[in-house]
């Protein structure tokens, strides 16, 4: 069993059901009419594949290409909640799979976008989270992620999953295990298909795995380990007529955990098989709930700004100070501290820390207004207050890419000086507005 995570490399689409009832036809065109009752979003693809994993209670860390678009930041929100995201850039637009239901039944399906991860090399946080992995599932849905993350694989030591498509990467040498649908196995078999045990076993062999299970639906599996005879493992349950979306996702995520636990294969793919039976009969992938979480969204926390502007990629900037009075210096430094990147944090003294930093007559403001007045500004995304003398343990913990100071600080040394180093943040001194101090407004006020 290791420590480590389970890291998810993959495309992560987003999944949209809208539910309604459907109990008559249109009178212009032989079509039922749904009125909508309902419409839920969640991940799909490998974004499903970490969150169904990461309720079963694993560290997860999912590697996957994110849009900046509408559907790319709802995905993000979606997924940021419950798993640690490593974002890569995604050209073009976010997928979309939007399934009209009623009564239990998809009536139809509505795919829109065109993304792909763009061709770059694996981001340094990739390769730490690949490296610091105790097992891997790679959920490939034909969009690109899945290749940038071959040559890391190459060398990993840990149990490698691989879930492959038709259209996408050809999985590295040495996989633990492959799970290719029926489907799948037709189409990687081109030298002829002979049913699911014998494409297991062709599949060991033509892609150099250590075992190869070819899921089969309600019949369970076709399991071929290295050079032995194929094995059937059943279904426990036959959920004959249920929706079936997301099954492969669920058998692929609850193998790669129980290999991660110290299973052997066959004890994994008898796991996976009758996780993936149970996510069927409870309504497949859409008995999945998922509280949603959007960029726009407000109040929002300065963890997860800091962690959703991560996971797009973004550069996140942050700040400090006790903005007792705010002013216009303060409006001025804030509105260039939020150009210099994609979010800015605004880090700000508590009550007692005031009290200590400038006397027993200090703040005028209290923090509860500070922090309301700062977070109408339109340049601020979030702000997180602190009860220290110095905003140290706040910057460990959102990790920003940017650290401001106002130009009163130019030549100093900063108290986090030591925290901003070791987390390699950058530090940009900004000049401020000549005359403007609360220490100026409060004599004028007296």
């Amino acid at each position: 069993m290791s420590d480590g995570p389970l890291v998810v490399i993959g495309d992560a689409l987003l999944d949209v059901d809208v539910e309604g009832d459907a109990a008559r036809l249109s009178p212009d065109a032989p079509v039922p009419v749904v009125a909508v009752s309902a419409e839920r979003a969640r991940p799909g693809g490998a974004g499903l594949a970490a969150l169904l994993a990461a309720r079963d209670g694993a560290g997860v860390v999912l590697i996957t290409a994110l849009g900046d678009d509408a559907d790319g930041h709802r995905l993000c929100g979606l997924l940021s909640q419950e798993l640690d995201l490593v974002g890569l850039a995604l050209r073009g637009g976010t997928v979309r799979k939007t399934r009209v239901r009623s009564g239990g039944q998809t009536l139809v399906r509505l795919d829109t976008g065109d993304g792909r991860a763009a061709r770059c090399a694996p981001t340094p946080r990739a390769a730490e989270a690949i490296a610091a992995a105790g097992a891997v599932l790679v959920s490939d849905y034909g969009r690109g992620v899945a290749g940038m993350a071959r040559e890391l694989l190459r060398d990993t030591d840990v149990p490698v999953v691989w879930d492959p498509h038709p259209l996408g990467e050809r999985p590295v040498p040495g996989c633990a295990l492959l799970t290719p649908s029926e489907a799948e196995a037709r189409a990687w078999c081109r030298s002829g298909y002979h049913g699911p045990d014998q494409a297991a076993r062709h599949l060991v062999r033509e892609l150099r795995a250590g075992a190869v299970a070819v899921t089969t639906g309600e019949r369970g599996a076709a399991l071929a380990v290295g050079d032995g005879a194929p094995t059937r493992v059943p279904s426990p349950l036959r959920a004959r007529g249920r929706d079936t979306c997301g099954a492969g996702d669920r058998l692929a995520g609850a193998v790669a955990l129980a290999l991660l636990a110290g299973a052997g294969v066959e004890e994994a793919v008898t796991t996976g098989v009758a996780e993936a039976s149970r996510f069927v009969e409870r309504g497949g992938a859409a008995s999945v709930r998922v509280r949603e979480q959007r960029l726009g969204d407000r109040p929002r926390t300065a963890l997860e700004v800091a962690g959703l502007t991560r996971a797009l990629g973004g550069r996140l900037i942050a700040t400090g100070g006790c903005f007792d009075l705010l002013h216009a210096g303060h409006v001025s430094l804030l509105r260039r501290a939020r150009a210099l990147g994609d979010a800015l944090v605004v880090c700000v003294n508590s009550d007692d820390s005031v009290r200590r930093l400038k006397g027993p007559a200090r703040p005028v403001v209290d923090v509860h207004d500070r922090v309301e007045v700062l977070r109408a500004l339109g340049c601020v995304d979030a702000v997180a207050v602190f009860d220290e003398d110095t905003p140290a343990a706040v910057i460990e913990q959102l990790r920003p890419d940017v650290w401001v100071k106002g130009g009163d600080y130019e030549g100093e040394a900063l108290p986090e000086s030591e925290v901003l180093g070791r987390i390699g943040a950058e530090i940009v001194v900004l000049s401020t507005l000549p005359g403007r101090s609360t220490s100026n407004l409060i004599r004028e006020i007296r």
